[in-house]
């Protein structure tokens, strides 16, 4: 028997919470800017990285998510219904990426930035031709995207079209400006794809259904661990000791690629979201997580300008001027150090405002609708 709120609930509260992770990410930047990367094993401390990786949850998850949404939005509207709604939303979701969250990165449009939405967007206006196929067929569609990726590493081309697909990178359009491809697609869809043929799992009986997300989590991690150890398959940047203890061997051996995600990454970041989605089911919900998850579109819409600009006022109050050039040659302010604990300051007083900011704008919206 079905336990519909509480599935619902569920992945709301996991939405919400990997949304905040993503805030956390986004505050890094703004507020956190740093001459190394945190990933960068010759120059990063264990906070920084740590704090970094975590982050790397997000995509992965929402992604995930996103496909198996659209599974149980089918069930109660239909397949012609769930077909439009995806091609509509997945067109909303690119004209944005392309507008708007590209200007927010930026305040202003040197060049246009396809990051998660581009992926989101693309995977939907996918998923809307995928969703007339059977579910087997739909799950075979996702595992041929994402099981081979990684034998693509080593191919190149000098194609528009193997960006967008499998390399990414920068597009040149007229002089400066041009497109910088951070998603290309072909993991990503085949992501929202596995989601998707992932649905039906919601309509089990609660216990089963959480001890199948525990077992799936400890699947993935124990084929990461396998694969990883001897660098088998599966990411192109091998693992190695470091020569300086062991977090330093540890970081190294999780430090998978991301840009696009290897097959490793999305082992290891699946292997973490599955079970959280089985300890959802098992808590009471924090308030303003499941606000979070119930409202994603909203907080992603306005989260990353509204940090840039409060980032931009610490800056100047703080150093007189703010760093310019990002994100290819950061400049940074005279005296200027970058700080990890602004960063988490930063990241929990940006959540309490957006939290502010998400009820009003619900509260408006709900009243409007009455």
């Amino acid at each position: 028997m079905m336990d519909k709120p509480t599935r619902l609930v569920s992945i709301d509260l996991l939405r919400g919470f990997v949304i905040a992770l993503m805030a956390l990410e986004h505050t890094r930047v703004f507020f956190g800017p740093a001459s190394f990367r945190p990933e960068d094993l010759d120059a990063t401390t264990p906070a920084w990285f740590w704090t970094r990786w975590i982050t790397h949850l997000c995509a992965t998850t929402f992604v995930l998510l996103a496909g198996s949404s659209a599974f149980l939005r089918g069930e109660t509207c239909g397949t012609a219904a769930l077909s439009r709604y995806l091609a509509s939303r997945g067109a909303l979701l690119l004209v944005l990426e392309a507008s708007w969250i590209s200007f927010s990165w930026q305040f202003g449009f040197n060049f246009i930035i396809l990051q998660v939405l581009w992926a989101l967007g693309a995977g939907m206006l996918t998923l809307a031709l995928l969703v007339w196929l059977p579910r087997p067929a739909v799950a075979a569609i996702a595992a041929l995207l994402i099981l081979p990726h990684n034998l693509l590493d080593g191919v190149t081309l000098e194609s528009v079209l193997w960006q967008a697909w499998h390399k990414g990178g920068f597009v040149p359009l007229s002089g400066q400006f041009g497109i910088f491809i951070v998603y290309p697609l072909m993991p990503w869809l085949g992501l929202i794809a596995a989601g998707y043929a992932l649905g039906p799992i919601f309509h089990w009986e609660a216990a089963r259904r959480q001890r199948w997300l525990m077992v799936a989590g400890a699947v993935l991690l124990l084929a990461f661990i396998v694969l990883r150890a001897g660098n088998l398959y599966g990411d192109p940047d091998p693992w190695s000791p470091q020569g300086k203890g062991w977090m330093f061997d540890l970081m190294s051996f999780l430090r998978v690629h991301k840009y696009p995600p290897s097959l490793l990454y999305l082992c290891v970041t699946l292997g973490i979201a599955l079970p959280l989605l089985a300890w959802c089911e098992r808590v009471r919900p924090p308030r303003a997580l499941l606000l979070f998850g119930r409202t994603p579109l909203f907080f992603y819409v306005i989260h990353i300008a509204l940090i840039q600009f409060l980032a931009g006022l610490y800056m100047l109050a703080r150093y007189g001027s703010r760093p310019q050039g990002w994100p290819i040659v950061v400049q940074f302010p005279p005296g200027y150090q970058p700080s990890l604990p602004l960063v988490y300051a930063s990241w929990l007083g940006v959540l309490l405002l957006i939290y502010g900011l998400t009820l009003l704008w619900r509260r408006r919206r709900l009243a409007s609708q009455t």
